[in-house]
């Protein structure tokens, strides 16, 4: 499932058996993207530190399933299949309407969203994949575009985050080798403020 060795929960022990005991399912089911991380706990920790207060905090404004259409967005520009599979499939379940669900899809792999998307959302997107593709290029203007839809400085730093969460992510597993073999896609942590909260969903 990856190109380096990882620690499956049986084999854990110390530091990292108490993190992965933070995040697992049942039957100790523990996504590939966190194995990975296996011989360096550290960065697990931080990698759950950041996820789970980018996506999954409560104190988040613009809507999940907006968020997750971000981070499908991103990992498609960068080529990371790995997490178009996964949040695509978080998506989904939060639209809970498969044709709404698969209209997105199709903007959002196609890297065409102005087909599904406009106002508030596009301009999201749109900053999504300039500042994916083209990042030396950003300028103020780019934030001024999103304030001009609505979008507050708070909101837009969510924005912003899930953004360059995807993107230190994509790399973490296309770099890595990752795949989804043994996965099951789609699964969360719930939204709220405690980083020791990964009961799956």
């Amino acid at each position: 499932m990856s190109w380096i060795k990882i620690v499956n929960y049986d084999e854990s022990s110390g530091s990292l058996r108490k993190l992965y005991d933070r995040i697992k399912g049942a039957d100790n089911y523990i996504d590939n993207i966190l194995l990975i991380h296996g011989l360096r706990p550290p960065t697990l920790k931080g990698h759950l530190a950041l996820y789970k207060n980018v996506l999954h905090h409560r104190d988040n404004t613009i809507p999940k399933w907006m968020l997750e259409a971000l981070g499908v967005y991103v990992s498609h520009l960068n080529g990371c299949k790995y997490c178009v599979f996964h949040h695509f499939q978080g998506l989904k379940n939060l639209v809970a309407d498969p044709a709404k669900s698969k209209e997105i899809g199709m903007a959002l792999l196609s890297s065409q969203p102005e087909n599904y998307f406009d106002g508030k959302e596009l301009a999201m997107l749109t900053y999504a994949e300039k500042l994916t593709v083209d990042p030396e290029n950003m300028e103020e203007s780019d934030v001024e575009a999103l304030r001009s839809h609505g979008l507050d400085d708070g909101q837009i730093l969510e924005v912003n985050q899930v953004i360059s969460y995807f993107a230190y992510a994509n790399r973490t597993v296309v770099g890595l080798g990752v795949n989804t073999e043994g996965d099951i896609l789609g699964l969360s942590p719930s939204d709220d403020d405690s980083e020791e909260n990964w009961t799956h969903r």
